[in-house]
């Protein structure tokens, strides 16, 4: 059931506007944290759509929020907190807000008891590559962090998804 959840959330994004750059542009990110490893990777589609695959081991059971944040920093002595904000772009957080959501916000991803997370998104709410005003490779890049708890979809400014256990710098 859980599987049936994400994926009808990450169809959702098929919704949202779509933002352009080359297909075959692919960005990734080396997902860190403590006990944590994996790698999120970012592929532009013919379509324009992006689609997101997560791998990662040593993830704590449950699920988790995860988000594009603003900034390509993940330092670990500050609780990820260099990674910034989400990628806002004006727009409020969350799926249940009416001036949302933030194109960082993504769906959910719900971790086994084997710590092992393998999930995919689908969104339109940004671009890869280094044209256009939606694109992650501005001057101070972005990253992805993985939270603690579950995102509540609503609450400002990040859902209420807690600790940023596990961050990655996105390179393109």
């Amino acid at each position: 059931m859980k599987r049936f959840v994400l994926q009808v959330t990450a169809l959702t994004f098929l919704l949202l506007p779509q933002a352009y750059a080359a297909e075959g542009d692919t960005a990734k990110a080396a997902l860190e944290g403590k006990g944590i490893t994996g790698t999120v990777t970012m592929t532009q589609t013919s379509s324009g759509i992006i689609h997101i695959v997560v791998d990662a081991k040593g993830v704590p059971p449950g699920p988790h929020g995860i988000h594009i944040h603003e900034t390509g920093k993940c330092n670990a002595a500050d609780g990820f907190e260099s990674a910034g904000g989400h990628l806002a772009r004006g727009l409020q957080h969350g799926l249940h807000v009416e001036a949302g959501p933030h194109p960082g916000d993504l769906p959910n991803v719900h971790v086994q008891e084997d710590g092992v997370l393998q999930a995919e998104f689908f969104t339109r709410d940004f671009a890869l590559g280094s044209d256009g005003e939606q694109r992650l490779a501005d001057d101070d890049g972005s990253a992805i962090v993985l939270h603690a708890g579950p995102d509540d979809y609503k609450s400002q400014p990040s859902g209420k998804s807690g600790d940023r256990i596990a961050c990655g710098v996105i390179n393109e």
